[in-house]
């Protein structure tokens, strides 16, 4: 390693190669010499095996996961680290500070911000607060005492991820089935419209830099599987607009939202990292891991809010990374 390298960690890797073959692309763009690592708890992680060098790290709910961090990016030459799962955004969110002190970049919002991924009605007070229109949250024992409730509705955890419990509501017997058995259960209208993705792209100081509507056309397992990049200037300053209302925002933002037949924009969802599904906005040309490290690296690269491919659509498939039994023992 040269004094020069600039070497970036992904946290929590688990399934996200494409991710770690973007920040490899970024690293050779810039012409900066160093590695793309990837953390995990286990070596059997399909990222853990893509990236240049793949480190294990203690549990994510460990007091040792953050001193261990610190110490493994002194140790590796790390000069950015980019988490990728909800659970640690707010652990490592009040350590900016300590990684800066260390040369580090450290890709994580603000407390404030992170919290909005742990709680679905954090997020929806957030939207409110702000002005920002959001499905209603509705009291599911109200809705079985009416016998003139309009069906459908929509009930999900509120502290959940990938989908996991989200479920259409169609009449009593499953509001009643699914609000006693979905854990910290959340119900709110049914919206009848496309679902997007927005990746947003906010710099190191807060600014947002570029906003890429995804559609989302088919999910599986609560990422999307078919979907398609639309330039749509509505949905891109309505992204611009509800990220530089978060304090302390940084990196790729991911806001979820419904666009109705009238045009109306309803969010649902902010999760302060880098969705899933950012491949497809990557290959039309938002170049999120390559302006990051460039920003950290003190340049300036060429940034275009649109600056994307319109119309360009994602069909994905699965794919495998092969690995002897001795690599995962």
């Amino acid at each position: 390693m040269t004094a020069e390298a600039f070497s970036v960690l992904l946290t929590s890797g688990g399934r996200r190669v494409a991710l770690v073959r973007e920040f490899q692309a970024a690293l050779r763009s810039l012409g900066v010499p160093g590695r793309v690592l990837v953390a995990d708890l286990r070596r059997n992680a399909a990222a853990f095996h893509a990236a240049d060098a793949g480190v294990l790290v203690p549990r994510v709910t460990s007091a040792e996961y953050v001193p261990h961090l610190l110490a493994l990016c002194e140790r590796e030459g790390v000069r950015m680290v980019v988490p990728l799962i909800d659970t640690e955004l707010h652990l490592l969110a009040p350590h900016r500070e300590a990684f800066a002190a260390k040369g580090i970049t450290l890709v994580v919002s603000s407390p404030a911000t992170t919290e909005l991924s742990l709680d679905k009605r954090t997020t929806r007070d957030f939207f409110l607060a702000h002005g920002f229109d959001t499905p209603a949250v509705l009291d599911a024992a109200a809705i079985l005492a009416d016998p003139a409730a309009r069906y459908p509705y929509f009930l999900k955890p509120a502290d959940g991820s990938c989908s996991v419990g989200a479920t259409r509501i169609d009449d009593a017997e499953s509001l009643a089935f699914h609000a006693r058995h979905t854990a910290n259960a959340m119900v709110q209208e049914f919206v009848k419209g496309e679902e997007y993705t927005l990746d947003v792209l906010a710099d190191l100081t807060g600014k947002v830099r570029c906003v890429v509507p995804r559609l989302r056309i088919e999910t599986r397992a609560g990422e999307v599987s078919k979907g398609m990049t639309v330039k749509d200037p509505l949905l891109m300053d309505a992204g611009r607009r509800v990220v530089e209302a978060l304090p302390g925002a940084m990196g790729c933002m991911t806001v979820q939202l419904f666009l109705t037949a009238e045009r109306a924009v309803k969010f649902i969802e902010i999760n302060p990292r880098f969705g899933g599904g950012f491949p497809l906005a990557a290959a039309a040309g938002a170049k999120y891991p390559e302006w990051l490290v460039a920003w950290a690296l003190g340049r300036e690269p060429e940034v275009a809010m649109d600056g994307w491919t319109d119309g360009l659509v994602m069909l994905r498939y699965d794919d495998a990374v092969f690995v002897q039994k001795s690599e995962i023992g």
